[in-house]
């Protein structure tokens, strides 16, 4: 499962009840503490890693400073006792009454950031949790490099770790976690390789052609309106957004039949957004090339469900449009109708996400679902209020909930947050149905939210996730999240997937 042609997404990853002769690193966890660092899991792996390694082990790791903290990476020559292996690499997990799935995640993503040029690497952590050692080790290692030429592609030291294998106790230990962790992992890499193509080999036509191919392979059923049957189906508010551009605009559907429950997922496809005729200003707008990344969650997450088996039914809405200021595009006052007969006053061009939502969330409630999940980048306000590691999580309360703290469960830190009612008066228009902008910048995330809420059926169970900061990180690396796309929510939507499955 990959947007990109021939190519791998993240290292190979296996099991393993031994420590190989030809293993270049062994990755090793310690925890923090005042009596000095401990190395983790204490008595799992006693056969490989006797109590006399483990304490050469410690001795070296105290003589070079390691004391465990979080993240930190101390790496040694392998003692005498672990034949073959080259080095060892002791990666911080923190204090012991701190440690979590989240922070062997972050600890192994580390981990794997720094065995560039590595062939071969086996770990312990997977004695902690498998999974979160997996996807840790598998995004960790996550790159992005299809369009470097000769001149600029990784060395061989460069490249990132071929292959990782967790230290298990016993056969079958382990298994189902693992391809669980791997699947999850490869859908979050398949979000970032698509919000990290840029615009110029990513426009809509293209982006609902790969997702079209990838849902195919998976046996799902796939439907595709481009911009003619759009304009036959009434899609006033993709086309408004996407008549600006040579490009025309696209929405595409990937069912995958499971179950009777229904969810529908909707996702933000805006392939690059100058902000139209309201346009953005220059300075950083190339990062606007991850303007689609709600729509690219949404996509991989469908999939995801598909290849896990899920017992539901779930069904991707995903409009993609493409943002310019031209001849042709639409102006602040204009007025669009979107899909069903709503009537949208245009006051702002930037406020597109908005727009081809609502068409596709009108579309989604159709099919009468159980459940309704739109993911977007939709608000710049997203990141003045909670950072841009912090999603936010608006809805019906009860469903807003559920989705924000199975969010933080995963560790990607959903927060739920309200829609008070006094915003919606600043929706109102003076000549159709609704603003899309209200008059001030006061709540512009859940001002966006409520505009939302209006295209939303009452007995839907309805969560919006703003992923504006979390979704694109123009920093850089931090855990297993590099610079680029994130992958955000992806872990989130497919454990609420299975939330729901489990009901």
């Amino acid at each position: 499962m990959t947007a990109v042609a021939d190519r791998s997404l993240g290292p190979e990853l296996a099991r393993t009840e031994t420590i190989g002769a030809d293993t270049d690193v062994l990755v090793i966890g310690l925890t923090s503490s005042e009596n000095g660092p401990a190395i983790v899991p204490e008595d799992l792996f006693g056969d490989v890693l006797t109590a006399e390694i483990r304490a050469e082990l410690l001795d070296q790791l105290g003589t070079v400073g390691a004391k465990g903290k979080a993240e930190e990476l101390t790496r040694i020559p392998a003692p005498a006792g672990l034949d073959g292996v080259s080095s060892v690499l002791a990666v911080g997990l923190g204090a012991p009454d701190k440690l979590d799935a989240e922070q062997i995640r972050r600890s192994a993503g580390v981990a794997a950031r720094a065995l560039s040029g590595t062939e071969l690497v086996v770990t312990t952590l997977s004695g902690l949790d498998v999974g979160a050692a997996a996807e840790g080790f598998y995004l960790g290692a996550y790159s992005f490099t299809p369009f470097r030429s000769d001149k600029s592609a990784p060395k061989p030291d460069e490249r990132p770790v071929a292959r990782v294998e967790l230290l298990v106790p016993e056969p079958g230990f382990g298994a189902e976690t693992l391809f669980h962790a791997q699947v999850t992992a490869e859908a979050v890499a398949t979000a970032r390789d698509f919000v990290n193509t840029p615009p110029s080999h990513l426009f809509p036509a293209e982006f609902a052609s790969r997702a079209q191919e990838l849902a195919e392979a998976a046996g799902l059923t796939v439907e595709v309106l481009d911009e003619k049957a759009l304009e036959a189906g009434g899609y006033g508010g993709v086309l408004g957004v996407g008549k600006g551009s040579s490009r025309p605009p696209r929405l595409i559907r990937i069912t995958y039949t499971g179950g009777p429950k229904k969810v529908a997922l909707v996702g933000k496809g805006i392939t690059f957004d100058t902000g139209g005729i309201s346009i953005k200003p220059a300075q950083n707008m190339e990062n606007m090339t991850s303007d689609m990344a709600g729509a690219a969650a949404v996509i991989a997450t469908t999939l995801l469900a598909a290849r896990l088996s899920l017992p539901i039914t779930v069904t991707a809405t995903v409009p993609m449009a493409e943002n310019m200021p031209s001849a042709t595009a639409q102006r602040p006052g204009d007025v669009l109708t979107q899909y069903g007969g709503t009537t949208v006053e245009v006051l702002n061009t930037d406020a597109e996400g908005r727009l081809i939502l609502a068409d596709a969330i009108v579309r989604a409630s159709e099919d009468e679902p159980d459940y309704l999940i739109d993911v977007a980048t939709l608000t710049g306000a997203q990141m003045v209020a909670l950072g841009t590691r912090t999603p936010g999580v608006m809805g019906t309360d009860d469903f807003r909930d559920r989705v924000a703290r199975i969010s933080r469960e995963v560790g990607e830190n959903g927060w739920a947050m309200p829609l008070p009612s006094e915003l919606r008066a600043d929706l109102n228009s003076k000549i159709a149905d609704l603003a899309n902008v209200a008059p001030h910048r006061w709540g512009g995330m859940l001002s966006a939210a409520l505009f939302l809420k209006e295209f939303v059926p009452e007995n839907v169970q309805w969560a919006h996730l703003d992923v504006a900061g979390p979704a694109y990180n123009t920093g850089g690396p931090f855990g297993y999240i590099g610079k680029g796309g994130t992958g955000v929510p992806v872990r989130t939507l497919i454990a609420v997937l299975e939330s729901i499955a489990a009901e």
